[in-house]
């Protein structure tokens, strides 16, 4: 389809570009609202009409209120890592904020004013903690502990004309807007994407774009993303698990405001005695021990992740819902030497617990750690295949690929 006449820069901003939307042609089911079944009553829209018509928004300013919920299904030991419990606490920085997202549900109240102003606060209780894109500043501010993390374009960047390329601002993707627009540039031959019943979100009337894979042996029944039926803004996301029951991720706003928020929304002085660290420029880039470091921190885990000088290698196999990330760790101990181990440290047990099932194959022995939406096969030679797939589809590539 034709991109937007208003500029290039909205449909990339939409993450909707035109070669998506050009596959999203191809293979999108050219098919009609299904019956309201109590939904709102809206004039039939096709999907690609509806795909159209996010990428036409050109929508920059709103505020509201959004809930995030979480199922995942983690192991014990797994989500007491991402700190379900709360998101104020420790430190400001806005990777561990966003990360605990993954876990429990969280309530957020965002803003937006185009391109260089956005804030999410998140809320918890009485504490909150916001996350604040001011034109070339990027702030996150805990008011529990009262620590403060900044950001700043270097000049570098600046001369280049990157000022706006934040590593931590480009992470400001917790809204239901933004998730969709995420989902929606990832969708490709592999989709099945239709229009399903009309819905009312925020207490506004929304079509709901439907995505589901067309590969078998994917966790994922279907995303269904709720649009604004006047200007096309996503409402709402849910991540639907091919196994049924409640959604693994349900994103929505409960209020939603389009009017142009006050520019004070978007100001920020740390307070009087708080601690401010500043970022480090390209911060995270590059680490390739960065895959490994959370199993590394487990007491007696270092030697199985491989530790610093493990090799760290990453092939991708398959593609779209069926892709899996295989991880060759480089580890200097096997599960067998750590189970058989018995000076190792109780942490490690318990992680072992964790990853559940042991299966075997062609490809040898190892154990499986099942989540609603990701399984992980770490192998006995110290391999870890990981995908938004079934375990049966995992030992079947690591047959293949052993």
């Amino acid at each position: 389809m034709a991109a937007n006449t208003k500029t290039s820069r909205k449909v990339a901003r939409y993450a909707v570009p035109v070669a998506v939307a050009g596959v999203a042609a191809a293979t999108v089911a050219m098919v009609p609202a299904f019956a309201n079944a109590g939904g709102p009553d809206l004039p039939r829209m096709t999907a690609q009409q509806l795909i159209e018509k996010v990428a036409a928004s050109d929508v920059e300013q709103l505020s509201g209120t959004a809930k995030i919920s979480t199922d995942l299904g983690l192991p014990k030991i797994a989500s007491g890592l991402l700190g379900g419990g709360g998101v104020t606490g420790g430190s400001a920085n806005p990777e561990d904020k966003v990360a605990q997202l993954a876990n429990g549900t969280h309530t957020l109240r965002v803003a937006a004013d185009g391109e260089d102003r956005q804030k999410l606060t998140f809320l918890d209780g009485k504490d909150e903690y916001s996350l604040i894109h001011n034109g070339d500043d990027v702030w996150g501010y805990d008011s529990k502990s009262n620590e403060v993390f900044h950001e700043k374009a270097s000049p570098s960047d600046q001369r280049a004309g990157k000022g706006k390329e934040h590593k931590t601002g480009d992470r400001m993707n917790a809204s239901p807007q933004k998730l969709a627009e995420e989902i929606l540039a990832a969708a490709g031959p592999t989709t099945d994407v239709s229009v399903g019943e009309t819905a009312q979100v925020a207490g506004r009337d929304a079509y709901q774009l439907v995505l589901k894979p067309k590969q078998a042996g994917s966790t994922v029944g279907s995303v269904q993303i709720a649009v604004d039926a006047k200007n096309g803004v996503p409402l709402r996301v849910q991540l639907l698990s091919a196994q049924g029951g409640k959604p693994i991720v349900d994103a929505g706003f409960t209020k939603v405001d389009f009017a142009k928020p006050s520019a004070d929304t978007f100001a920020f002085t740390p307070p009087k005695g708080a601690k401010v660290t500043e970022g480090v420029d390209g911060h995270g880039k590059g680490d390739k021990d960065g895959a490994f470091k959370a199993l590394e921190s487990f007491p007696g885990l270092d030697g199985l992740a491989g530790g610093p000088g493990g090799k760290g290698d990453v092939k991708v196999l398959g593609e779209g819902w069926a892709t899996i990330a295989r991880i060759d760790s480089g580890a200097g101990k096997s599960l067998k030497d750590l189970e058989n181990d018995k000076n190792a440290p109780k942490e490690a047990k318990q992680f072992l617990d964790s990853l559940g099932d042991k299966v075997n194959g062609s490809f040898g022995e190892g154990r499986v750690m099942s989540t609603r939406l990701f399984n992980v096969l770490v192998t006995d030679d110290g391999k870890v295949y990981v995908g938004a797939v079934t375990k049966d589809t995992l030992v079947k590539a690591a047959d293949a690929n052993k």
